[in-house]
């Protein structure tokens, strides 16, 4: 498609999205971003440092001037990279081969773009959240780097002066704990970074992006191991209309519409080149979290919170847009309502509910009760009926807001043949 039809389609597209909807997500963009923005405030603020003790063999590894994985690689690691793939996935499969040749070009692309939206939310939320919560931690805890005692290069010969605790100065081999105003280099080095080692940030936020797009992949391409209840309705399927002779009884007549196939064929595992693609990043974010151990820049205990971190914050983005994994089919949930595009009331199931669709519903219920009572013929509960179930589901495109609803006491009525039957509440 050339670059002029492509934006024609995207404009005349937008001429049927509700503005107050996608100022909604425009906020959330915001929020997201200002949530980053807070993250890398906390980084800015001189942490704590927590007392020490000149003795401790964890903290008297070697400094590393230069690191395995700079901050520059886990940006593009852990954002740049998944964004980047999010992107070219949507583009390339989505919205796939099952849809029809005659669909609109402008419906096409604003699924295509919602996902897009939906994809890159979900890896904003998660990444954000992620880094905010990290560098608030490593200001509040102040925990001493395993590197800190090279950086420091403390004066031993003033170590009483700034003694704050231990027996040393009374029991020989007794650990003496001091502050960092021993150290005798206060450069940012060691006053800024080396009092931050819980959590691990390189853990925290590898994982939370890396771990979001293995999930977003494995919801694209269905990629999961085969699912079978622990307590199925049946333990058999009817298998598909098929000629094959195993099917068929001894008589020679073809009984496929009654036989039945084992619950083994009910799921097949994925291609093994699929889960190539889905272990890649967590292999990835595996090896950046081991390297900040071979680095000396964090304990085992940081890294494995820093990582479990990251991987909360991902299944956390991932949940709130995407559908899931088994299920889904590949699509994400659906946007919010206009009506509901800034607060659900506690009287609605869920912000995809249609406010507009339910009020003329029942306006609509009760205009037919009342032509019932004077007798006249309802010529449009049939129609509503119709389409409620596409209201139910929180449609709210104009063609989708009726929902028929009758009165109890309508249900004794004469429907006219061929009418589907009605509800009751």
């Amino acid at each position: 498609m050339a670059p002029a039809d492509m934006l024609r389609t995207l404009r005349e597209g937008a001429l049927h999205i509700s503005k107050r909807l996608v100022l909604s997500y425009v906020i959330d963009w915001i929020l997201i971003i200002a949530t980053a923005a807070v993250g890398y405030a906390f980084g800015t603020i001189e942490p704590n440092h927590n007392p020490f003790s000149l003795t401790d063999l964890s903290i008297s590894f070697p400094y590393a001037v230069h690191e395995t994985v700079s901050g520059a690689v886990l940006v593009l690691a852990g954002l740049v990279a998944p964004a980047a793939v999010i992107l070219i996935v949507t583009l390339l499969f989505i919205p796939g081969r099952t849809v029809d040749k005659n669909t609109p070009l402008s419906l096409i692309w604003k699924r295509k773009l919602w996902e897009w939206n939906a994809g890159w939310m979900g890896l904003g939320v998660a990444l954000a959240g992620v880094y905010m919560a990290t560098q608030g931690l490593k200001n509040l805890y102040g925990k001493p780097r395993p590197d800190m005692l090279d950086r420091c290069k403390p004066d031993l010969s003033n170590i009483a002066a700034y003694a704050v605790s231990g027996l040393g100065g009374s029991l020989e081999g007794a650990p003496t704990v001091v502050t960092w105003g021993i150290c005798q280099d206060k450069s940012d080095k060691l006053r800024m970074d080396g009092f931050v080692s819980f959590p691990s940030g390189h853990s925290s936020f590898s994982w939370a992006g890396l771990t979001y797009l293995t999930l977003w992949l494995c919801a694209k391409f269905t990629i999961a191991f085969p699912y079978l209840s622990y307590r199925p309705l049946n333990h058999d399927l009817l298998p598909a209309p098929t000629t094959s002779s195993r099917y068929s009884s001894s008589n020679g007549k073809d009984t496929s519409s009654s036989s039945r196939i084992s619950i083994r064929d009910q799921g097949a595992a994925p291609p093994v080149y699929l889960l190539l693609i889905a272990i890649i990043p967590l292999g990835t974010a595996a090896f950046i979290s081991a390297s900040r151990w071979f680095d000396h820049r964090h304990h085992g205990f940081d890294i494995f919170f820093g990582s479990a971190m990251g991987v909360v914050f991902a299944w956390i983005g991932f949940r709130l847009y995407q559908l899931p994994v088994r299920r889904g089919a590949g699509w994400s949930w659906r946007s919010r309502s206009r009506n509901h595009a800034f607060f659900r009331a506690i009287e609605f199931p869920d912000y995809d509910y249609d406010y507009d669709s339910v009020e003329q519903g029942w306006a609509a219920s009760r205009s037919s009760a009342q032509g019932k009572k004077l007798g006249t013929a309802d010529t449009s509960g049939h129609r509503n009926k119709q389409n409620s179930s596409d209201v139910e589901r929180g449609g709210s495109t104009d063609q989708d807001l009726h929902l028929f609803v009758s009165s109890p006491s309508d249900g004794a009525a004469e429907q006219p043949k061929g009418s589907p039957p009605r509800e009751e509440v």
